[in-house]
């Protein structure tokens, strides 16, 4: 029986031939996915589901979709899929991660020059039958210096067409290196900086707990007078109320936003302020970005209902049916030592070089790179998939090395992943044992045992064992804080009362030393994610040497 697939958005009527045409039996429904009732009752016909963002496919959906084995956003966000219910359904959730650069780069553009030239109230006013023309002074980009927040794919585009306009560019990207920024001839600089120079601002990067808010009340008034502010990635990166604030002052000259903290728009601080141009999301919204995406969509769900290939999966490695059974495992232990160490370094990557010794080194090497790179790589962009990662690596200007080699060991196989900064390396390695499970073998050169993510004691909890060389017994959480510390009286009071004054519950507490008097470490498993407040107010004690929050998938 052929593959059934349910289009239940607006998509091209091009991409749905693309399903026929494969000999996939296909339902175009696109409006469908508007009534979340309807969708629920009828879900379960079907082998794929294909949408843009108006489908919402959530863990009750999922519940009802017997059959399903894929969903495909036709687009990069998949905000409006739980993957992780995807995940435990054993449905694959697709994207197209690369369909929307050049349109929502050209968007941001485009806004700059409407708030330049205050074209849409210049718009308004001669429809109105006025002849304003001196009400409208507005300012020229040649010369002026725009300073882009996130140099990554979209953001590279935007770089090359304000050179393109002979904009002096300023680029704020911690994972942007210096070899990369002069290669895309813009000048890297602190936040701090960007913020005092540029005349105007333009953001692209995604919402994550290190870019929320990140132009602030705060960040807002560090801003140079006259400047103007661009938003076209996601709601909430701005203070919106800060910013109209400063607006209504005259300290900033004008706003361009695409999107916004709550979306519908319907109400904001930013609207019926003069010099601010607002449009609905429209970042993706070109003929040739929609075709695209959708097309790709098709191409890729087609793929995988026909061969079983899989491609731009973010809960699933590429590799062929065959290959995923030996894998398997070997796939999550190489996306968990990127996860660790990305988690672990906060300077920009120059370089991630991945050792492959005995058996692992006769597998497909290019599936567990795109594993270790995307689990490294995910701390900067949470939408990052395993085939994407080494391309916006690669945009990034990080070298990637791969190695193999014979048995070199008492295992008969392993991954070794090294990062490179231009201060410091470090490195963490791993196996898997016979009975399937994988393990931390080392970190920092220091030889540990620690299983991942699979039982090891009567109470079926994975536990770390050994960190830096010291003894511990950590049950691993989804959200952990990790400290060093000197081994000194008041650590233990200092972490328990910081949490319990700020709202942090602890589900476990582990302790371990390497002598009396020395090094010490401790991790904390705790229900969510602390704050950066809370992470400010241990290290301003100066008792810890590091304070870092981790987050596992522990399925």
């Amino acid at each position: 029986m052929a593959p059934k697939v349910l289009v239940s958005d607006k998509l091209s009527p091009t991409a749905v031939q693309i399903f026929r045409d494969r000999g996939i039996e296909v339902d175009f429904e696109p409006d469908l996915g508007k009534d979340k009732a309807q969708l629920a009752e009828v879900i379960g016909q079907y082998d794929g589901l294909a949408i843009r963002s108006a489908t919402k496919v959530t863990e009750k959906i999922l519940a009802a979709a017997d059959r399903l084995k894929v969903v495909g956003r036709a687009g990069i966000g998949v905000d409006n899929v739980d993957r992780d219910a995807a995940s435990k359904k054993g449905v694959i959730v697709m994207n197209t991660p690369f369909g929307n650069m050049i349109t929502t780069a050209e968007h941001a553009i485009a806004m700059m020059f409407a708030v330049a030239r205050q074209i849409p109230e210049a718009s308004a006013s001669t429809h109105a039958g006025k002849w304003e023309k001196s009400k409208f002074m507005g300012v020229e980009l040649t010369g002026k210096t725009l300073g882009v927040i996130g140099a990554g794919n979209i953001g590279g585009i935007v770089c090359d067409r304000a050179r393109g306009l002979k904009m002096k560019v300023v680029a704020y990207d911690p994972f942007l290196s210096e070899e990369k920024a002069d290669k895309m001839g813009v000048e890297k600089v602190t936040l701090e900086t960007l913020l005092t120079r540029a005349d105007f601002i333009t953001l692209h990067v995604p919402l994550t707990e290190q870019t929320k808010n990140i132009l602030s009340a705060e960040n807002l008034a560090k801003t140079k007078k006259g400047v103007r502010i661009i938003n076209c990635a996601r709601g909430g990166l701005v203070d919106e109320r800060a910013l109209a604030e400063l607006l209504v002052s005259g300290h900033v000259a004008g706003a361009a936003f695409d999107v916004f903290q709550t979306e519908p728009a319907i109400e904001n601080p930013l609207f019926d302020l003069p010099n601010v141009v607002c449009t609905p999301h429209l970042g993706a919204a070109t003929t040739e970005a929609q075709e695209n995406v959708a097309l790709q969509v098709a191409e890729q769900m087609s793929d995988y209902l026909l061969t079983g290939a899989v491609t731009n999966a973010l809960n699933m490695p590429s590799v062929t049916a065959e290959e995923a059974k030996v894998m398997g495992p070997w796939v999550t232990l190489a996306t968990h030592l990127g996860g660790f160490v990305g988690q672990m370094t906060d300077e920009p990557v120059t370089a991630i070089n991945i050792l492959y010794d005995g058996t692992v080194s006769e597998m497909n090497l290019e599936a567990l790179n795109c594993a270790a790179v995307a689990g490294i790589m995910k701390r900067a962009n949470p939408d990052v998939n395993m085939v994407s990662a080494p391309v916006i690596a690669k945009d990034r200007g990080i070298k990637i090395s791969t190695t193999r080699q014979d048995k070199a060991g008492t295992f008969d196989g392993y991954i070794k992943v090294t990062v490179v900064t231009a201060n410091r390396e470090r490195s963490v390695a791993g196996t898997v044992f016979s009975d399937g499970k994988p393990r931390f073998i080392q970190i920092k050169g220091i030889n540990i045992d620690a299983e991942i993510g699979a039982p090891e004691f009567s109470d079926g909890k994975p536990r770390f064992i050994q960190i830096k060389g010291i003894n511990i017994d950590a049950e691993i959480g989804a959200h952990m804080l990790y400290t060093t510390n000197k081994d000194v009286p008041g650590i233990i009071g200092t972490l328990g009362q910081t949490m319990g004054e700020n709202g942090v519950n602890i589900a476990n507490f582990t302790l371990g030393r390497a002598a009396a008097g020395g090094e010490a470490i401790a991790l904390l498993y705790v229900d969510h994610p602390v704050a950066s407040e809370v992470l400010g107010k241990l290290e301003a004690t100066g008792l810890f040497q590091q304070v870092k929050p981790l987050q596992f998938d522990i399925g």
